[in-house]
C-alpha cells in the first residue's frame, strides 16, 4: 500500500509521553482487541438548549499513512456565530501537523474540560479504525474494500450521527479524499440541505477542520501510547518504556518503527494487531523473512452454497401436505402408525 504510506514530514515527530494526553476518545479495552469504535461527546450546552442553533462542522483524519496504529477521523461542530472568532481568534487552531505535542494536546484538553469556552461551545467525534481492521478490508480475497472507501464511509457515517443528534448543521467542511469535487458531489446528494466545500489542505484553511484535525491526532496519538504500553509490559520491555522510545510514529520511512518491526518479527504471525499487514512495508519484510507458512483459506461464499450432509434429512418446506419429503428421508418407508394414520 505504497500510496497510503506517503506522509508529511513533521507527521513523524512522535508525542512525548508528557505531551500524550489520554482524552476520553481512548477505550483502551477497544483497542487492545483491536477493534475499530466511534466516540462522541454529549451535546454542548448551546445546542442543547436550542437545537435550532445553525451550526458548522469540520471534518479531517490523522494516521492515514502509517503502518502501525489505527487511522481516526475525527469530527468538530459549533456555532457558526463562533466559528472564526472562538477557533481561529481565540484559540489559533491550525492544521494538527504544524502544532507541537504540547500545543495539541493542550487544546484537547480544554474541549474536554468542563467550564472552558471550548467545551461549551464545541462538540466532537471520533471514529477509530483498527490496523487489524484496515487490513482484514484490504486483503479480502474478493470485493476489496480500500482505504479511500473504508475513510469516506467512515467520514459519511460520522456526519449522519451528528443529524441524528438533532444538530442543525448548515455547513460542513472536509479535507478531502481523492478528488475534492467527486467527493463534493457525493457528499452533496447525501447531505442535500447542507452547504458543503471538500478542498485539499481544509485544515489549514477552515477552524472547525483545523480543530478536527487536532482531535484525530490527539487521538490516534494516545492510542499509540497506550498500545504500546500493553505491549511494552506484557513482553517486558523496560530500557524502551513509551512509544516514542519503541516504535516511535508507526510510519514506515520513521527509523524507529522500521526498526522495531525488524526486531519484533515473529516468525509465523508476523506482528499483533497493531500492524496493517496490507502495507507494503510490513508484506516487504515478511517476505524477505523467508517462506512462511502458507494457509489456505477455505471459500466462504462456495461454502455458503456447498450440500451439506444435513440436508438431506430435512423435509421439503414446499409441500404444505408434507408429501413431498427428501429422497433419503423415506427412503426406508414410514412408520406404520404414520402410513395407517
Amino acid at each position: 500500500m505504497n500510496g497510503s504510506e506517503s506522509q508529511d514530514t513533521a507527521e513523524l515527530t512522535s508525542a512525548s509521553d508528557e505531551d500524550v494526553f489520554i482524552a476520553p476518545s481512548i477505550h483502551e479495552q477497544d483497542i487492545f482487541m483491536g477493534a475499530s469504535y466511534t466516540h462522541h461527546t454529549l451535546l454542548p450546552e448551546i445546542m442543547a438548549k436550542d437545537p435550532s442553533t445553525p451550526c458548522v462542522l469540520g471534518v479531517d483524519e490523522a494516521g492515514r499513512g502509517p503502518v502501525l496504529g489505527p487511522m481516526v477521523y475525527g469530527l468538530l461542530y459549533l456555532p457558526v456565530e463562533k466559528h472564526q472568532s472562538l477557533l481561529a481568534s481565540t484559540h489559533h487552531f491550525d492544521d494538527s501537523k504544524v502544532l507541537t505535542p504540547a500545543v495539541r494536546s493542550s487544546l484537547m484538553r480544554k474541549l474536554c474540560t468542563e467550564g472552558t469556552d471550548l467545551y461549551q461551545a464545541c462538540g466532537w467525534a471520533t471514529r477509530v479504525m483498527s490496523a487489524r481492521d484496515i487490513s482484514a478490508g484490504m486483503l479480502k480475497p474478493t470485493g476489496t474494500y480500500n482505504l479511500n472507501a473504508q475513510a469516506m464511509d467512515a467520514t459519511i457515517e460520522l456526519i449522519k450521527e451528528i443529524f441524528i443528534k438533532g444538530v442543525n448543521v448548515r455547513e460542513i467542511y472536509i479535507d478531502t479524499i481523492g478528488d475534492p469535487k467527486v467527493y463534493q458531489r457525493k457528499l452533496e446528494r447525501i447531505f442535500p440541505t447542507t452547504s458543503i466545500s471538500v478542498a485539499k489542505k481544509a485544515d489549514s484553511l477552515y477552524p472547525c477542520v483545523s480543530a478536527a484535525s487536532v482531535c484525530a491526532k490527539v487521538t490516534r496519538d494516545a492510542a499509540l501510547e497506550v498500545s504500546y504500553r500493553a505491549y511494552a509490559s506484557e513482553a517486558g520491555v523496560e530500557n524502551e518504556p513509551r512509544a516514542a522510545e519503541g516504535w516511535g510514529s508507526g510510519y514506515p520511512s520513521d527509523a524507529r518503527c522500521t526498526s522495531w518491526l525488524k526486531r519484533n518479527m515473529d516468525p509465523v504471525f508476523g506482528w499483533g494487531i497493531e500492524c496493517r499487514f496490507s502495507w507494503g512495508t510490513a508484506k516487504d519484510l515478511l517476505d524477505a523473512k523467508g517462506p512462511g507458512v502458507k494457509v489456505d483459506w477455505p471459500d466462504v461464499d462456495e461454502d455458503e452454497h456447498a450440500t451439506r450432509v444435513t440436508d438431506f434429512f430435512i423435509k421439503g418446506n414446499d409441500d404444505s401436505d408434507g408429501e413431498d419429503l427428501n429422497e433419503l428421508v423415506s427412503w426406508f418407508g414410514r412408520p406404520a402408525t404414520e402410513a395407517v394414520l
